[in-house]
């Protein structure tokens, strides 16, 4: 009875809220929504544990403020998203632990759904994630062109055939110290992976973002041009992103934002990105003096640093800044906005869904890159390791 009471004014004030906010824009009916469920479980299972004289809740609670505080002290840290991964294997457990002493149905609820999303993600097997990785690199090559970012959901899914190939039909039938060549490639494949998941979920967790309407400067980081003059689909809804918050701010706050149109002039375009961003921006009824130029940087990590000294023009003694971007970008920009030492959060703008594999896949490279020694010095003594192991089992065969 106790749970059927607390599950129904869980759902009215799920609608209720729901009700009051759906209008808004820019999902953020989605903030007070997650805001209202957790605190509704973090008091459902504090009362359930203090009735059964328990207080596993707490550590639960202290492992997520931990978490909590180091994400607010810097939000670009992939450690992040191993933290919260263990958070998540620590809950599920908290969970289960937790049914068996209570049986209660709520609890169970939340176990099954967690059991679900698990359980899903173990079925995404290895021959699942292949024939999604072929049929997604089919998708953006018809519809984006064959170019080599382009291939990436395709190069991994012929890497995993090769891997499965091996496993499935070969490496019962190879030498021992074969068999020690070819693991350089699974291990280093899961070693990867291990980096990408935790990836993956920061990246997620930073979508949350969810700017004061207070911002001094909003930038807009640029990407290619149509023609070499015009803004491409992509770079239009980065622009829009950014346009929406000017609106709902001066509209909501009153406070005046000025908008950073950033990118250079590659070598087989005729203008500035800036510059095609101006004229797409004008053209949407933006005031010319709210629009401010640069036009020099031709990477990224360039757009933080050349956006920072036109921020650091202004008379403002601790300037708040956010930038705009596509949402599988945002997460590497800020890591970019913060090794300039600019304090800014991103606001993603959203990216047809199947374009997103291949586009985190890029990601996921490029912030790999960043530390690509430490990677390759570890994946080298690891090689190394095999190496000799498949020396000396080819000298005791001999």
């Amino acid at each position: 009875m106790q749970s059927l009471f607390f599950l129904l004014v869980f759902f009215v004030g799920f609608l209720f809220i729901y009700q009051r906010q759906r209008k808004k824009s820019d999902s953020q009916y989605l903030v007070p929504l997650g805001t209202w469920s957790v605190t509704f479980l973090i008091v459902y299972l504090s009362i359930i544990e203090i009735q059964n004289h328990s207080f596993y809740i707490g550590v639960i609670l202290v492992m997520l403020l931990l978490i909590y505080l180091n994400y607010k002290r810097d939000k670009t840290r992939l450690i992040n998203g191993f933290l919260f991964n263990v958070w998540f294997v620590s809950f599920g457990i908290y969970l289960g632990f937790h049914f068996l002493q209570t049986r209660d149905v709520i609890v169970l609820g939340l176990l099954i759904i967690l059991m679900i999303f698990v359980f899903g993600f173990a079925l995404f097997g290895l021959i699942s994630l292949i024939i999604l990785l072929y049929w997604n690199s089919l998708i953006v090559l018809k519809r984006e062109g064959r170019s080599l970012g382009n291939l990436l959901t395709l190069i991994l899914a012929l890497v995993l055939t090769v891997i499965l190939i091996f496993n499935l039909f070969l490496v019962n039938k190879l030498p021992e110290y074969i068999v020690y060549l070819f693991s350089i490639l699974p291990f280093s494949l899961t070693y990867f992976s291990f980096f990408f998941l935790n990836f993956l979920t920061i990246s997620l967790i930073y979508q949350l973002n969810r700017p004061k309407l207070k911002q001094d400067f909003v930038i807009v980081l640029g990407a290619g041009l149509i023609n070499g003059e015009r803004v491409t689909p992509l770079l239009a809804r980065r622009i829009d992103r950014a346009l929406d918050f000017y609106h709902r701010q001066l509209q909501q706050t009153g406070h005046p934002i000025k908008i950073i149109l950033s990118g250079g002039q590659g070598p087989d375009e005729k203008v500035s990105e800036a510059f095609a961003m101006k004229q797409y921006a004008l053209a949407q009824g933006i005031p010319d003096t709210d629009l401010l130029l640069e036009d020099q940087s031709t990477s990224t990590e360039t757009n933080m640093a050349f956006s920072k000294k036109i921020i650091e023009s202004y008379s403002f003694t601790k300037p708040k800044v956010i930038f705009a971007s596509n949402n599988y970008h945002i997460f590497r920009a800020g890591i970019f906005a913060r090794q300039n030492e600019l304090r800014a959060d991103g606001i993603g703008a959203k990216t047809a869904l199947y374009y997103l594999p291949n586009a985190f896949l890029r990601e996921f490279i490029a912030i790999i890159a960043l530390h690509r020694k430490k990677h390759f010095i570890f994946l080298g003594l690891v090689t190394i390791f095999l190496l000799l192991m498949a020396i000396l089992s080819f000298i005791i065969l001999k």
